[in-house]
């Protein structure tokens, strides 16, 4: 893919000689594998040859498990019990135990198939990866990036040795020491100048994850917070001190090493509403917002969760209503009370569960 996307390039007649440095961002939680001999393959491939040609024979293991992998259930409960429980996991690293997580994946294939891991050299997140193509060697993971592992120590910006070893043997060496996320790793490899014309002193800056980049891109600063209204809704925010929860993730900071981010997610997102929207608004978004906007902020006292899947914070299910004096309410609201109980319950949750893990509302004689 990547030769694929510079050829492109090359054709339609791009001046490589101009950047002077690059970066990127990779699919958070994602691992690549490389075989045991694989960086001489990587620092000595031939620009005559496409990338792919030169390094299909280097990985350990043929298919990279990604975020969407949870067959890993039983090595998150193991990884919890070796480090004392998954609140004091969740305080090391940000994050109690998840089936995507890195640490959790390295460990089910370790155990599941040890010579596989014994021929494994160095193993990559996708973002580390992709920087490991540009610089013709291994990449360390940056700090951002690896606080999505289950591994890292975030306070102290290194690989917990009780998760490293609750995991698999030999697993410091096989991650490489990780850095900051704006670190300026070397010079892009001979592969790409000769190939592409790129200079031979263009920078490669360590990359880092989807998420972190997406507080970079947006360009956060503290008291900031964004919401992204998904299938899935995901919250992040820059934060000063976190405090690490049972329920969502703090990671590095990609811009400031000395600060965090916490990063959110709720399953129920657009699928909900869009279900509420059409049972009470006739499938119509302009009928939605009428009818919201003919009800008052509070609701009455009316509220509601809606979970029609398994939410993930918190982990909870089905549909709650409750009346103004906190009775629960089975069966449905007036139509326009639905739609409100629905917006006003999805938003109370992402700002409480956000002031669970530190982040504080400033009113505005704060600012």
């Amino acid at each position: 893919a990547l030769d694929m996307i510079l050829e492109k390039m090359k054709s339609s007649g791009f001046n490589f000689s101009q950047i002077r440095a690059l970066s990127g961002a990779g699919q958070q939680h994602g691992s690549v594998y490389w075989k045991k001999g694989s960086i001489q393959i990587l620092k000595n491939a031939s620009s005559e040859l496409p990338l792919h040609q030169s390094l299909k024979g280097c990985f350990s293991v043929s298919n990279s498990p990604i975020w969407m992998d949870s067959s890993t259930a039983s090595q998150c409960r193991a990884l919890e019990k070796a480090v004392g429980g998954a609140q004091h996991l969740a305080s090391v690293t940000g994050s109690r135990a998840y089936e995507r997580f890195t640490g959790n994946q390295i460990a089910k294939i370790y155990s599941q198939n040890p010579e596989v891991y014994k021929q494994t050299e160095r193993i990559s997140l996708v973002s580390s990866f992709a920087a490991s193509l540009f610089l013709g060697t291994y990449a360390p993971i940056d700090y951002s990036d690896g606080s999505g592992m289950n591994l890292l120590q975030i306070w102290e910006k290194a690989w917990s040795k009780s998760c490293l070893d609750a995991c698999a043997p030999g697993l410091e060496e096989r991650l490489g020491c990780p850095v900051p996320s704006h670190s300026v790793l070397g010079s892009i490899s001979p592969y790409y100048s000769q190939r592409y014309g790129f200079r031979p002193d263009c920078k490669i800056v360590a990359f880092t994850g989807d998420n972190p980049a997406s507080l970079a891109g947006m360009r956060l600063q503290e008291g900031d917070i964004a919401i992204s209204l998904g299938t899935s809704d995901t919250l992040f925010l820059w934060i000063q001190e976190p405090t690490p929860a049972l329920e969502g993730h703090i990671l590095c900071n990609p811009v400031d090493s000395q600060t965090y981010m916490a990063l959110l997610c709720f399953k129920n997102g657009s699928l909900m509403r869009e279900r509420i929207r059409d049972v009470c608004a006739s499938g119509s978004w302009d009928e939605f917002s009428k009818a919201l906007s003919s009800t008052v902020a509070g609701n009455s006292g009316n509220l509601g969760f809606y979970f029609d899947v398994m939410e993930i914070t918190p982990e909870a299910v089905g549909i709650h209503r409750f009346n103004r004096d906190n009775q629960k309410v089975v069966s449905s609201f007036p139509k326009e009370v639905e739609i409100r109980a629905l917006i006003e319950g999805q938003f109370m949750a992402k700002r409480i569960h956000a002031e669970k893990l530190g982040y504080k509302v400033c009113k505005y004689d704060e600012y």
